[in-house]
């Protein structure tokens, strides 16, 4: 669980935000770089298996008693089932790069449909809020079982560095929303305003 949710977990959402367009590629000559999405999936991917493996160890423990680290535990768990959910009825992609059955450019994405503003928000609600959740159950997950101190301290530490990147990479621009990763700035996609060639959504 603390390799799931202290390490991979983390990366993968730094990669989804800041990675969409690496560096050194020819944006927007070049769009839709998947790395950052294949990234982004594999490693959560890895967190659902390992916390189904951490679930299925520890729960002949929680049967009996469930402790508040069991309850906050499970809420990470629940949260991370509603993200696999939301993925699943995320809607469809469109554009020129994945066009509908009937060869239109529609698509809930490419479209920015109500259905694909209400993912974006809940999506990263959802994400962001499951991570503090998470560390905050690491921590206390290693106090109440008598952790060595080298083990909190080395996850602190790596969150903080994570925290530092991301600053730096804030401070870089990077934070690149995917409508204009995929399909770049230009005002014939639908989801570009007029004053701002920017996507209507966030930076998701």
């Amino acid at each position: 669980m603390v390799f799931a949710w202290g390490i991979l977990a983390p990366l993968a959402v730094i990669v989804a935000r800041y990675f969409k367009i690496l560096p050194g590629q020819d944006w927007p000559q070049k769009l839709d770089n998947q790395l950052w999405w294949h990234s982004h999936r594999m490693a959560h991917t890895c967190v659902l298996g390992l916390s189904i493996l951490g679930l299925v160890l520890v729960l002949p423990l929680q049967i009996s008693e469930l402790s508040l680290h069991g309850a906050l535990g499970c809420g990470v768990l629940v949260a991370l089932v509603l993200q696999v959910a939301l993925g699943v009825f995320r809607g469809s992609k469109g554009g020129p790069t994945a066009s509908a059955p009937d060869g239109s450019l529609r698509g809930d994405h490419y479209d920015m449909t109500p259905r694909r503003r209400w993912f974006e928000t809940l999506h990263k609600a959802i994400g962001y809020s499951v991570l503090v959740l998470a560390g905050v159950t690491i921590l206390y997950g290693l106090v109440l079982a008598n952790g060595p101190n080298w083990m909190s301290i080395l996850i602190v530490l790596w969150w903080f560095l994570l925290g530092l990147g991301c600053i730096f990479f804030q401070r870089k621009g990077m934070a690149t929303p995917s409508y204009l990763a995929i399909w770049g700035p230009d005002q014939i996609h639908p989801g570009n305003t007029e004053e701002t060639g920017k996507p209507k959504t966030g930076t998701l």
